[in-house]
């Protein structure tokens, strides 16, 4: 098995402490919240992402229960790995790294479905990255452009349909500071309406969306906050 490569170069480690966290330290601690890691709709935030050393080894486990739960329904499994995929988040200062990761993520999902899969599933994919994984900064909250960076919250309705939602990241935390979760109960506090929000969508409808570079996706046509559909909730 090759090395681990934990530091890119000594300049990066003084300019930004960049040291990787190794795998089998990845791994015991995600051992410590193991129920939520296989967990195909628990969601969790890398705040200093990297390449995705955190991120890769819990889509991992996800789309592990996604073959345990689904694998006997092609429609299903690819359904819930879209999912799982969806239900994972990165904010990473470096533009090399972010790239990396959602590269790294992409492999792993484009592994799980089968290498010959179809190419709208990974255009699809490709959309839910570019939105999902940010470049910025997580202490300021802004993004690589100094504006307020912004997540999905991401649901799958069932029968091939998606809901998304856009909430800016500075009022997530505040509700994570209550320790109740980034997404959890939101709709009680007029904080923590989306700034976006988008008709139900297919894998067809998000795959239209993603540009052919990982960087770039252009959003579906925003509806008014009170002309949403009601969905049920997807717990964080």
């Amino acid at each position: 098995m090759p090395k681990e490569q934990l530091v890119k170069s000594r300049q990066r480690v003084s300019d930004h402490g960049e040291v990787f966290t190794p795998r089998w330290l990845v791994d015991d601690m995600l051992d410590l919240v193991k129920p939520e890691t296989e967990r195909i709709d628990s969601r969790f935030l890398e705040p200093a992402c990297g390449s995705g050393n955190f991120l890769v080894p819990i889509l991992e486990r996800k789309l592990e229960a996604v073959r345990k739960r689904h694998g006997r329904s092609d429609f299903e499994k690819r359904h819930y790995a879209l999912f799982a995929l969806m239900c994972v988040y990165g904010i990473e200062l470096l533009l090399d790294n972010t790239n990396e990761c959602r590269e790294s993520l992409m492999g792993t999902f484009t592994r799980f479905l089968s290498p010959s899969t179809d190419d709208e599933w990974l255009r699809a994919a490709r959309a839910v990255l570019a939105a999902n994984v940010v470049q910025g900064d997580a202490l300021k909250m802004t993004d690589a452009t100094e504006k307020p960076i912004v997540f999905p919250e991401w649901g799958y309705l069932g029968r091939g349909r998606y809901q998304r939602r856009d909430f800016r990241y500075d009022s997530l935390t505040q509700r994570a500071a209550a320790s109740e979760g980034l997404f959890a109960h939101f709709e009680e506090h007029e904080i923590f309406t989306p700034v976006r929000t988008y008709p139900q969508m297919t894998v067809a409808d998000l795959a239209a969306t993603a540009s052919p570079v990982v960087e770039g996706a252009t959003a579906p046509p925003v509806i008014e906050q009170a002309e949403r559909d009601e969905t049920t909730e997807v717990g964080a």
